[in-house]
């Protein structure tokens, strides 16, 4: 079994795209710049947006952050995307999801520019996937891609399963994974709440990505030898032995999954810190779009 390290291969994306920045630099060029709004006082994506604010110094991006109350109306929140789609200094905009229940999560991500759409989430960034036309990947589903790629993973005629069919990472990794590229060509099976018996279709598979945010749902009972298992849950748990008093538990159950693994990935330290390099890496091809 493997461990598949997602923070040291995301540090390697980092390192790559600093390099590039500094080259861009040098020759006197557009500094990528990255904008996040956030709304309200939620706890985990305050620490996520900060995350994001900090990565953009670490590789010599620009970054904006705008906060606001969770009292701001669609309106206001809608004009503020408008305004910085027309602001040519900025290169990505997202807006950290969720978003309070009387804002329209569909109106805003239908607002944003397509061609600053770094989160990948627009219908039309997401119907070029689709289609197989360049495009911004959604980040986290780009992460898993990326993790298979650094790590030798075939997926060429392999059996796939895919627990949990969101937009956000269950269906774009299902399609990223069964187009006919050289990430991809695998046979792909999207499970999902309704379906009957997962058990029967996991055991078939020799790739299972997991993204249900159930935590231990996966057993070894339900994995056969040699399996590469892709876990994306990252559900809070209460834990009296942290200090924090909870920690991150996956969707698989590691410890009984990882001996029959060949690849597996840890929560957290897996495809958790990829989605943030990832976003940076479409924020650096925003600029050279733009160009």
């Amino acid at each position: 079994m493997e461990l598949i390290d997602g923070r040291k291969t995301a540090q390697a994306i980092k390192d790559e795209i600093a390099a590039e920045v500094l080259n861009i630099k040098a020759k006197g060029g557009k500094v990528p710049h990255l904008a996040v709004i956030l709304v309200g006082n939620d706890g985990g994506s305050r620490t996520y947006v900060n995350s994001k604010v900090k990565t953009c110094g670490e590789l010599g991006f620009n970054s904006t952050k705008l906060e606001y109350p969770d009292t701001i109306s669609e309106r206001e929140l809608l004009d503020k995307i408008h305004e910085i789609n027309n602001d040519k200094d900025i290169d990505g905009l997202l807006v950290q999801l969720p978003l309070p229940e009387h804002i329209s999560e569909t109106k805003v991500l239908e607002a944003i520019d397509p061609t600053k759409d770094v989160d990948g989430f627009h219908p039309i960034n997401m119907g070029r996937m689709l289609a197989g036309i360049p495009s911004f990947l959604p980040a986290t589903p780009a992460g898993i891609v990326e993790l298979l790629v650094r790590y030798n993973i075939e997926t060429r005629g392999k059996n796939c399963v895919v627990i949990g069919r969101s937009n956000i990472v269950g269906t774009p990794v299902s399609v990223l994974l069964s187009r006919k590229t050289k990430t991809g060509n695998c046979t792909v099976t999207l499970c999902h709440s309704k379906t009957k018996d997962i058990k029967q279709h996991t055991l078939q598979a020799d790739i299972i990505i997991t993204a249900m945010g159930e935590p231990g749902f996966l057993k070894a009972d339900m994995v056969k030898e040699g399996v590469v298992v892709i876990d994306v849950g990252t559900t809070s748990v209460p834990d009296s032995s942290t200090k924090s008093g909870w920690k991150l538990r996956g969707d698989v159950a590691f410890d009984e999954v990882a001996p029959k693994c060949s690849y597996i990935t840890p929560v957290p330290g897996g495809v958790g810190p990829m989605t943030i390099a990832m976003l940076m890496k479409n924020t650096l091809l925003s600029v050279k779009n733009r160009k």
